[in-house]
């Protein structure tokens, strides 16, 4: 019986904290892993956010949740990667309504005239207009091949289906895409000098040079430490090249986020104390090294509330998607029950 209260109460009374994640607020073309929000779905999403909940910084949920202070309904904001919309786009909205977040940024492509690979291969095999009938690479051990005979000229039929697909909850509807899908499986775990390397074989065999669209690039180093420079924003770490770093070696995942914390306090003078594992993929050797490295805490991608039991290490985040108010109300309703 007591452990049935005991459940009943955590259930509706303990408080609860919910981190959010976001990672663009813009219109592309396509949006295959469901990260970017529109402008005004992302006003709405603040205007309701300002009602449900008190919106905190990161560090101070964080700080609240493990010394057991935490207020019922608070909620942070976060970022992932460094799209330059984030300082374009979001932050203005972000200062309008008064509201912290915290963006995790990968220094890698910072001030870089460069898409991030899964975004370059996304153009190249989904929206190139024209391919050659057959793909083969040579990707590590492996061979993907496909055969895109039909689907070589894209026509409108298959830009529909690709602007239409979401990776992340959906087959593959066409070759194109499958094919896709699976390079950016077989590209993921690799170190990103692999990466470039396989992706100019695939700019070769298309036919392209590297593809640099400015509504897809990261924001510049003057961006960055503007952005810092507000008091209601803080910086947090996600390494230099985006690796996936479970599939890495403990002394390469150190390398990785030691030297992203080094570059992101050079460069905007701040202390930089949190961690989100790109991608959400991380093992038991990754929270090693976050708390080696001294880190107040560590990200994920792993829908979960915040608790005083939470384990500061693998903090739950909940992914928003281009939801309108009414959308976006019936989520939070969910996530915060």
């Amino acid at each position: 019986m007591r452990a049935q209260l005991r459940n009943i109460y955590r259930r509706f009374f303990e408080p609860r904290g919910l981190v959010l994640m976001y990672h663009r607020v813009a219109e592309p073309a396509s949006d295959v892993w469901d990260i970017a929000v529109s402008p005004a779905n992302f006003e709405v999403q603040l205007q309701l956010l300002k009602k449900l909940g008190t919106v905190m910084p990161l560090n101070k949920l964080v700080a609240n949740a493990c010394a057991g202070t935490l207020q019922q309904n608070s909620i942070a904001i976060t970022f992932d990667d460094g799209y330059l919309d984030n300082y374009a786009t979001a932050k203005p909205l972000l200062e309008h309504y008064k509201l912290p977040a915290t963006f995790f940024v990968a220094t890698g492509n910072i001030g870089q005239q460069r898409e991030f690979w899964w975004d370059e291969l996304e153009e190249i095999i989904l929206y190139r207009d024209e391919l050659p009938p057959l793909a083969k690479f040579r990707v590590g051990d492996d061979t993907v091949s496909k055969s895109l005979a039909a689907e070589a000229r894209l026509d409108e039929q298959l830009l529909q289906q690709h602007q239409n697909w979401h990776a992340c909850t959906e087959l593959p509807p066409t070759q194109r895409s499958a094919l896709f899908f699976e390079l950016w499986q077989k590209l993921r775990p690799l170190p990103a000098k692999a990466q470039q390397q396989h992706l100019q074989q695939i700019r070769n065999w298309a036919g392209v040079d590297a593809t640099v669209r400015q509504d897809q690039i990261s924001m510049s180093e003057d961006q960055l430490v503007e952005l810092s420079s507000s008091d209601l924003f803080d910086i947090g770490a996600h390494t230099v090249s985006h690796p996936a770093l479970a599939f890495h070696s403990k002394a390469v995942q150190k390398q990785e986020i030691a030297q992203n914390v080094r570059d992101l306090q050079v460069l905007t003078g701040t202390n930089v104390s949190m961690l989100a594992y790109p991608y959400g993929n991380y093992n038991n050797e990754s929270v090693q090294v976050a708390e080696e490295l001294g880190f107040m805490a560590a990200l994920t991608t792993e829908e979960e509330i915040i608790t005083k039991k939470s384990d500061a290490y693998r903090m739950g985040r909940f992914q928003v998607s281009n939801w309108n108010k009414e959308e976006f109300a019936k989520k939070m309703k969910q996530w915060m029950r």
